[in-house]
């Protein structure tokens, strides 16, 4: 993470006036935290599993899954490597497409691990959203093959044992993916 100096503290409102960067920036605590560059790893199994789950809720209208998608909710505007959202609360302009602010707490927030990124850093986030009606929580670690996976008011739950299931939110029930098949991404 790399934190912007600023000489005062924004507010949300004044950092959501601001231009986006690249990598994106997050408004956390009244501060501006840049996110790191993702590498290979991060990559691969994020253009992977966004059409992933994209496959089994998408079609049916039931959800749709967006990487990089800028959440503004609380006081806080964080964007999660994969943001679900169930489709009857994705934001709709007047023209009925989606909109391109999202100022909700996604339904299902996903993040990968990088190198260089804070695992503390992310477990705030997520818990941030729990805290906002997120059903489920993901943290990937690619280089413990592990997954942490957080519901609200429950113990958080590690897998990393090949042949197990991971849990998904009702929603994505269809969604069958092991431990094993979601790093297997990283041999391809």
């Amino acid at each position: 993470m790399v934190q912007v100096p600023s000489s005062k503290t924004l507010t949300l409102e004044e950092f959501l006036r601001l231009p986006e960067t690249k990598p994106a920036s997050e408004y956390i605590d009244g501060q501006i935290i840049q996110k790191p560059m993702p590498q290979g790893k991060h990559s691969l199994i994020q253009a992977e599993l966004v059409p992933a789950i994209n496959f089994v809720v998408k079609p049916q209208r039931i959800a749709r899954a967006f990487p990089e998608l800028r959440c503004s909710f609380g006081e806080r505007s964080i964007v999660p490597d994969i943001a679900v959202f169930v489709w009857s609360r994705i934001p709709r302009d007047g023209n009925g497409e989606v909109a391109n602010t999202f100022c909700m707490s996604p339904d299902w927030t996903i993040e990968i691990l990088s190198p260089d990124q804070s695992q503390t850093k992310v477990t705030k986030n997520i818990l941030y959203c729990l805290k906002y009606e997120t059903q489920m929580g993901w943290l990937i670690d690619p280089e413990d093959k592990t997954v942490f996976v957080y519901r609200p008011k429950q113990e958080t739950e590690v897998f990393d044992e090949a042949d197990v299931l991971l849990p998904v939110p009702s929603f994505a029930s269809e969604l069958q993916l092991t431990v094993k098949e979601l790093f297997a991404w990283l041999l391809d």
